[in-house]
C-alpha cells in the first residue's frame, strides 16, 4: 500500500473524520479521432463549479449511509442517472491534501473507486449528466473525456494533465490509466511533472497522521 493511503476498514475506523467518495467510470471503445487515431478508451471525468478538473462524487456520512450508498447518490444528482456502487470497486483510501484536512479539527478522507463499464452505459450517462442531473450547470460545469492519446503535435493526454485537479485527482488518474493498463508506463504523454506532483503528494500524505 502506497504511503498515507489506508483501507476501506482502516479510514471507516478513524474518529472525528469526514468522508468523501468519487469513482472512475471508464469503457472500452473501438472509436477512432478523424477515423485514423484509436482513442481505446473513453475515461469519464468533470468539470466542476470552481473551474477545477475532477471525478464524480462527493461527501457521505457512514454514520447515515454506507460509503457505497452515499456514492450513487451523489452520482444520481450529479449524473441523473442511477449507477450501483459496491465495496469490490473501492480502490483505495488517504486524507485529502493538508490545505484541505491537515489544518482542519476535522480531517477528510478520500475514497476512489474505479467501475469499467459498457460503451453503451456510458453514453447514457453522458447524455442523462447534460439533461436530467440536478447539479448540472450548478456543482457540475459538465462531463469531460480523458484524451490518452498522443497527438503529433504533442496534444491529447499530456496536454489534459497540464490543467488543474482538485485535491490528488490527478494522481488518482493516472494511477488508474497505469495499474489498468488503459496507457504504457513509458507513454511520453505522462510527463515528469506528474512523476514530481505524485512525490511531493506522497510526501505529504505520509506528514499528515
Amino acid at each position: 500500500m502506497a504511503s498515507g493511503q489506508m483501507s476501506r476498514a482502516e479510514a471507516l475506523l478513524c474518529s472525528g473524520c469526514r468522508h468523501a467518495c468519487h469513482v472512475m467510470l471508464y469503457s472500452d471503445t473501438e472509436s477512432k479521432l478523424f477515423g485514423k487515431i484509436p482513442i481505446r478508451h473513453v475515461v469519464l471525468m468533470q468539470m466542476r463549479f470552481d473551474g477545477l478538473l475532477g471525478f464524480p462524487g462527493g461527501l457521505v456520512n457512514p454514520a447515515k449511509e454506507t460509503l457505497e450508498d452515499g456514492l450513487s447518490r451523489e452520482l444520481l444528482e450529479e449524473l441523473g442517472v442511477a449507477i450501483p456502487i459496491s465495496e469490490e470497486y473501492h480502490v483505495e483510501a488517504c486524507f485529502a491534501p493538508p490545505q484541505a484536512s491537515c489544518f482542519s479539527s476535522s480531517r477528510l478522507i478520500l475514497h476512489f473507486y474505479v467501475k469499467k463499464m459498457e460503451e453503451q452505459q456510458i453514453l447514457e450517462v453522458e447524455k442523462a449528466a447534460a439533461s436530467t442531473a440536478s447539479d448540472h450547470g450548478l456543482e457540475v460545469l459538465g462531463m469531460v473525456r480523458v484524451p490518452l492519446y498522443t497527438m503529433k503535435n504533442k496534444g491529447g493526454l499530456g496536454l489534459f494533465l497540464s490543467h488543474s485537479f482538485i485535491g490528488n485527482a490527478q494522481s488518482q488518474l493516472v494511477s488508474s490509466l497505469l495499474r489498468l493498463n488503459l496507457v504504457s508506463p513509458t507513454s511520453s504523454a505522462l510527463p515528469l511533472q506528474y512523476v514530481l506532483t505524485q512525490q511531493r503528494i506522497n510526501y505529504i500524505l505520509s506528514t499528515c497522521h
